[in-house]
């Protein structure tokens, strides 16, 4: 019983992590974006919005994998200040070590893509400029003293952003 309501307890901490991150990167700032561009929803449904539309789910898909891995297995939130206890390298963390900052870029360019807006694309690509150099500078040091040697051979077996391809 103990051990169900503690993960519940740590569930409820991650998606109000998740939903208070989602809430403000990837809905309120897009917005702002678009309304001060003048843009609005598109009049009709093209290719642009239905590949935009695939693009949102597959990455809101991924980004809510990520936080559920984070949980069950990590013991632990995607928040920095609110860490898995435990080192997470299933799930999408098989493939590459940070899917959900991809799923949430990804997530960011199907908005761009949906809308046809270049301030959005923009963005995006500061979202991953931002979020690498967070990553590189912050994280991974973070986990390289939490985990140590485990963390390490980690990264020989999986890459920063890419999916190993063998």
């Amino acid at each position: 019983m103990r051990v169900a309501s503690v993960t519940m307890f740590v569930l409820v901490r991650a998606v109000t992590y998740a939903a208070l991150f989602i809430g403000f990167v990837l809905v309120y700032l897009p917005d702002r974006f678009l309304s001060w561009s003048g843009i609005v929803a598109p009049a009709t449904t093209g290719a642009p919005q239905v590949a935009g539309m695939i693009m949102v789910t597959i990455g809101t898909v991924i980004a809510l994998w990520c936080v559920f891995t984070f949980v069950f297995i990590g013991k632990g939130t995607p928040a920095p200040f609110d860490p898995p206890k435990k080192l997470v390298v299933r799930g999408p963390y098989r493939f590459v070590r940070n899917p959900m900052y991809i799923g949430a870029g990804t997530t960011l360019a199907g908005a761009a893509l949906y809308y046809q807006s270049l301030s959005i694309f923009i963005y995006a690509c500061l979202f991953f400029l931002i979020t690498h150099l967070f990553v590189v500078l912050y994280e991974e040091p973070t986990l390289r003293r939490t985990f140590g040697d485990q963390y390490e051979a980690y990264c020989r077996r999986v890459r920063r952003w890419i999916p190993n391809t063998s």
